[in-house]
């Protein structure tokens, strides 16, 4: 890498404070196995590109609906308009990052020198620049130093910008986040230090190893890059996830009825019903025995029944909202009615599950319908007004867009809902799977969670239509503006106890915004947070002694001033709702059988409609 007359000037040391010897893994060893394989990666690659285009030329991929490469370019245009509307602002605009530049390069210019060059500020953690040569190696520490300098300018451009509305401001923020996370040197072969070795180390086997995945999850997505993120082959619903055991005690075109049997005893006399997301399927709550929120509540005295939703196709086009109420939940609550003798329940919904759970409590109102004696509401949001960076995906254009798609086939993709979930977190759920699989060609560890996270399920047509504009974008249902059942329903109505739980890093149901909707009830709230996000903050059995959560009473006020105020306890939420129901009614029963007398088990949980997959 450097020629006899440098070595001779520096007395074979290279640049001045620089060794040589720093680069020695990144040079090419065997030329002619690298041109090999680099040959063969590109005949993988020909494959995926093969796929992806049969199968828009058979019609069964198409990018039309759901591109947002001309939403992302319309939303930057109205930033840049601004700073180039005005030459000084456009100047100074330029002089921001050119000076930062500049500084770089002269950072780099005095540590190939062995000058001392500290960086003016420390950039904040980040962790795809753990490898020691994104600081050490001049070249690669200039890539991420004038990249984080770019996405810190970037972001700055959006932020100042003025004459942006709030939607457009999201989704500029948005979009700079995914363009930027796109472009990190750290997922290019020949600007991550950690690929470039690895690919010099392996001759580019990684990169035909790599390349031959990507065509496999190309052809696995039909036309579409379904991105692995965890070792498939490892995992199958109903042998070593979703083991509690129970039995399917009814069934309804959108739902099967679970009823697990009981593992003690005595029994609370009043049955939970739970409530899960139709986006994903119900065993997140039932991963595995050591993780089951599922089977701790079995063990704990609760008599379980779990609503697991039909993954739809064609033939649940017209299923909406209305028809998930009354032949899921309202289904439920007869089921379990039969099965127990028991009219009240606890209930309990998840995500979007709980915002279906609190539309059927407010009709539940209206109707002096006491069924549902308490509710829980776990990451669930019934005032959207701060739902966060999902609200990108939903505008008039967008929705239109949707309901032509799903208006072909009844029903929408699973992939595009769960890509969306995916862009939320782009930089840990997207690129470093990028990195680890198709350049490192490294097979990802197998993940239960992940598993689960990447087993999507379709959306009905009327169901995700409804869904879409009345929360998202209409937000009618905070507003007392929701139309149900030929009735307009208000959570005021809604007078049970409720326990609303919120987790500190969730991005897909903030909890600020989760708290806003805590006071749109009519009836006593306990506000809890939990640490970590949507998921892992729910499902946290207690015997881990993961993170924390907090409790403050009711949630009055500032979302911070109640969490500064609020009591931190270590652990897991679970045992302090347990408390909470039996506060309520702790009365017990002897234990009780699946379908007790009057329903027939149709077969072993955790049923059929759940392993129907996409």
């Amino acid at each position: 890498m450097t020629d006899r007359r440098e070595e001779k000037e520096t007395g074979g040391q290279g640049f001045s404070g620089f060794d040589p010897k720093s680069i020695e893994s990144y040079v090419v060893k065997d030329p002619q196995a690298l041109t090999l394989n680099l040959a063969r990666a590109l005949e993988h690659l020909g494959q995926a590109a093969s796929e992806w285009l049969a199968s828009r030329e058979r019609g069964e991929a198409s990018d039309a609906a759901a591109d947002p490469a001309t939403d992302l370019v319309r939303t930057l245009s109205q930033v840049a308009q601004y700073w180039v509307s005005d030459p000084k602002r456009t100047l100074e605009a330029q002089t921001l990052l050119l000076s930062s530049y500049m500084g770089i390069w002269t950072r780099t210019l005095a540590q190939m020198s062995g000058a001392p060059a500290p960086e003016p500020e420390p950039f904040p953690k980040d962790k795809r620049f753990t490898d020691e040569d994104w600081t050490r190696n001049p070249f690669f520490a200039f890539l991420r130093q004038a990249y984080q300098v770019t996405v810190s300018w970037a972001e700055k451009l959006v932020t100042e910008a003025e004459g942006l509305d709030d939607h457009a401001r999201l989704k500029a923020t948005f979009y700079v986040r995914q363009l930027t996370a796109a472009l990190s040197p750290a997922n290019f072969a020949l600007t991550n230090p950690e690929v470039y070795r690895h690919t010099v180390a392996t001759s580019g086997a990684n990169l035909v190893e790599g390349m031959r995945m990507l065509a496999e999850d190309v052809a696995a997505g039909g036309g579409e890059l379904r991105l692995r993120h965890t070792d498939h082959k490892q995992f199958k619903v109903g042998e070593n996830l979703a083991l509690t055991p129970g039995k399917v005690i009814a069934q309804s075109e959108v739902c099967e009825i679970i009823q697990y049997d009981a593992s003690t005893e005595t029994v609370l006399k009043r049955p939970l019903l739970i409530v899960p997301p139709w986006i994903n399927k119900f065993y997140i709550l039932d991963l595995t025995p050591q993780k089951s929120f599922i089977k701790w509540c079995v063990d704990h005295g609760h008599t379980v029944f779990v609503i697991s939703w039909v993954n739809p196709d064609e033939r649940h086009a017209r299923k909406d909202w209305e028809a998930y109420i009354e032949e899921g939940i309202e289904f439920a609550l007869e089921t379990v009615e039969k099965a127990t003798g028991e009219r009240e329940v606890n209930a309990i919904g998840y995500c979007v599950g709980g915002t279906l759970l609190a539309a059927a409590l407010a009709l539940h109102a209206q109707k002096k319908d006491s069924r549902i004696a308490s509710a829980t509401f776990l990451t669930t949001q019934v005032d959207f007004t701060l739902a966060g960076d999902l609200k990108v995906f939903v505008d008039e254009e967008q929705l239109a867009a949707i309901q032509k798609q799903m208006e072909k086939t009844g029903y929408l993709e699973g992939s595009r809902m769960a890509n969306a979930f995916n862009m939320l977190r782009a930089s840990e759920l997207i690129w470093p799977y990028v990195v680890n699989n198709y350049l490192m060609g490294k097979e990802p560890l197998p993940f239960d969670l992940l598993y689960w996270n990447a087993d999507s399920t379709r959306m009905a047509a009327a169901n995700h239509a409804y869904y879409l504009r009345n929360c998202y974008l209409d937000n009618t249902l905070s507003k007392g503006e929701m139309k149900l059942a030929g009735r307009v329903i208000s959570l005021k109505d809604v007078k049970i106890p409720i326990y609303n739980l919120a987790t500190r890093e969730d991005h897909i149901a903030p909890p600020r915004s989760v708290f806003k909707g805590s006071d749109l009830f009519g009836g006593p709230v306990e506000f809890v947070l939990s640490g970590s996000g949507h998921i892992a903050g729910v499902v946290n059995p207690p015997d881990k002694q993961k993170y924390q959560y907090w409790t403050n009473g009711k949630p009055r006020g500032d979302f911070d001033e109640w969490v500064a105020k609020a009591r931190e306890t270590k652990g897991s939420w679970w045992p302090h709702w347990h408390a909470w129901i039996e506060k309520r009614s702790k009365e017990r029963v002897g234990a009780r059988k699946p379908g007790g007398a009057a329903l027939n088990a149709i077969g072993d949980a955790p049923g059929t409609y759940v392993l129907e997959r996409v």
